[in-house]
């Protein structure tokens, strides 16, 4: 008896003891960075600028994917992000931009605005409903009996939102108004540690004074042509009064931000620090002050890249110290730059051209007036698309369908136009070039009757909503770095989906991909 006793007891603490050790292959914390306006081309040019423990660390020791595909037009911030995080594209998630119009009120909606919640140190009404897809934070709470820590940092709100999830334990941005991190009520109650942290180290109480310039001598940024009239430039962020704070945003400066509320949540929460994975999602900045690349900019970009590559490398530092880079699976990737909505470049051979959405709808209300008599047939406009007036279109005995084909033909006469795609269209199986990065990104919803595709480089404005989009039919690929917890570096060539990312996060964490996932994981990153 005394011996059954002795194994028994032997036999509870082995037991014990494995319960208490991180099944093999499962990080305790997965962290993942997005940099907004990432480009491939720039990490590699100007790599001489670089320190050691950033760019060329990761370079060094993860896994790289060099092609990681975006397979919709056009994409933005937000449903860039749903998509890396759900593995799904726009046409399933639900978020085909940061906006979109309304067809009951023919007003633009934010894509995180939520009347039921309120906000945390912001007016902003704020949840992740509109997202119609389970994230692959999502499923780590829920495999996990929600024990699983989940948290989200970003300059951005929408960023924030799509990355957490839609149960995740906190998500946070920063207010273009104060300063301060904000949150929503949909989260739960706001942290005391984050509350605190508005109230001692907030942006606001260190703003003043704070000025983006060139972290090196200009002399040594020489990887993009400089304007003979540029030796430097100075952002006192003060200088913008009620804007400060959304400029500051629009800086490489604001990465630091990040990294510190990082470390402060890394110190105050449980994150990293048990046998339960938690993940935590961050978000960079790389552009420029005006969003934009020209000539006069290129000092910015330079700079800005040279900046995160240092915020990368103390990012780096501090999981190794509060965690440790072998119990951290660290994912990096970007969100399509903003060069593709430049307007066109001038004084160059470059075939290029401006379409105006305002022309085009009353040309074509003229036509149809002539063709079927008297009526608002185009009840708005947004962006690219176009939304037909149903009541007028039924009240006349109209077919739908065969009016779209109609509106089709004479968009197609206008110059600049690629192509045209009716609801229809999109929503069977009919085939032109491009029209399946365009059926991604739409849903029946939320997307207008008619998309209009102009041809490479050309313009299109839409002085109703003061949007402006340059074509661009080149492939829109980030690089994607998986590195820490054990994976073997490699240099990947062969293209791969952007929505990859989330499948293989759950096949490490050894829990169900996103509900809407759309591909396999790339399994060779667990080997």
């Amino acid at each position: 008896m005394k011996e059954r006793l002795i194994t028994s007891l032997i036999a509870a603490i082995v037991m014990a003891g494995l319960k208490a050790e991180v099944p093999v292959g499962i990080p305790k914390l997965i962290v993942g960075v997005t940099i907004d306006q990432l480009r491939n081309e720039y990490i590699e040019a100007f790599s001489s600028l670089y320190g050691t423990k950033g760019f060329k660390r990761l370079q060094k020791e993860a896994r790289i994917y060099l092609s990681t595909e975006y397979p919709y037009i056009p994409t933005d911030i937000a449903s860039s992000i749903s998509t890396i995080y759900t593995g799904t594209v726009p046409s399933v998630h639900g978020i085909v931009g940061s906006q979109w119009l309304d067809r009951k009120t023919l007003r633009p909606i934010k894509a995180t605005d939520d009347r039921s919640f309120i906000g945390y140190f912001t007016s902003e009404s704020t949840s992740p409903q509109n997202l119609l897809a389970s994230s692959v934070t999502d499923e780590l709470k829920q495999a996990t009996s929600g024990k699983g820590l989940v948290y989200s940092i970003s300059p951005s709100r929408e960023v924030a939102v799509f990355s957490a999830g839609h149960i995740a334990d906190g998500a946070f941005w920063l207010n273009d108004e104060t300063g301060k991190w904000s949150g929503s009520t949909y989260y739960g109650s706001f942290p005391y540690w984050l509350s605190k942290y508005n109230d001692t180290q907030a942006l606001d109480l260190r703003i003043k004074g704070r000025t983006w310039y060139p972290s090196l001598p200009t002399t040594d940024y020489q990887h993009l042509p400089l304007p003979s009239s540029q030796s430097d430039f100075q952002y006192t962020f003060s200088d913008y009064k009620s804007e400060q704070y959304k400029r500051f945003k629009e800086t490489p400066l604001v990465n630091d931000e990040v990294n510190r509320l990082f470390e402060y949540l890394l110190e105050h929460t449980e994150v990293g620090k048990d046998n339960v994975p938690d993940m935590i999602t961050l978000s960079y900045y790389a552009g420029t002050l005006s969003g934009k690349e020209s000539a006069s900019t290129t000092l910015e970009i330079q700079d800005a890249y040279v900046r995160v590559d240092k915020s990368l490398g103390e990012l780096i530092d501090l999981i190794d110290k509060k965690v440790g880079l072998q119990n951290t699976l660290f994912l990096l990737t970007g969100t399509p730059s903003k060069h593709v909505f430049e307007a066109p470049r001038t004084n160059q051979k470059i075939p290029a051209g401006e379409f105006h959405m305002q022309r085009c709808v009353a040309l074509l209300n003229m036509y149809l007036v002539a063709t079927h008599g008297e009526g608002e047939y185009i009840e708005a406009s947004y962006r690219n698309e176009l939304f037909l007036n149903r009541p007028v279109i039924e009240k006349k005995g109209l077919a739908f369908n065969r009016l779209q084909e109609e509106i089709s033909h004479f968009i197609l006469s206008m110059s600049g136009v690629q192509a045209v795609y009716s609801s229809a269209d999109l929503r069977r199986g009919v085939w032109f070039p491009h029209i399946e990065n365009a059926r991604n990104n739409f849903h029946p919803q939320r997307s207008g009757d008619i998309q209009i595709a102009l041809q490479p480089g050309w313009s299109l404005f839409n002085e109703y909503d003061q949007y402006t989009y340059t074509a661009y039919y080149g492939t829109l690929s980030v690089p994607v770095f998986f590195f820490g917890n054990g994976v073997k570096p490699s240099v990947i060539y062969t293209p791969v989906s952007i929505s990859t990312i989330a499948p293989t996060l759950a096949g490490i964490l050894r829990i169900r991909s996103p509900n809407a996932a759309m591909t396999s994981p790339l399994w060779e990153v667990m080997r």
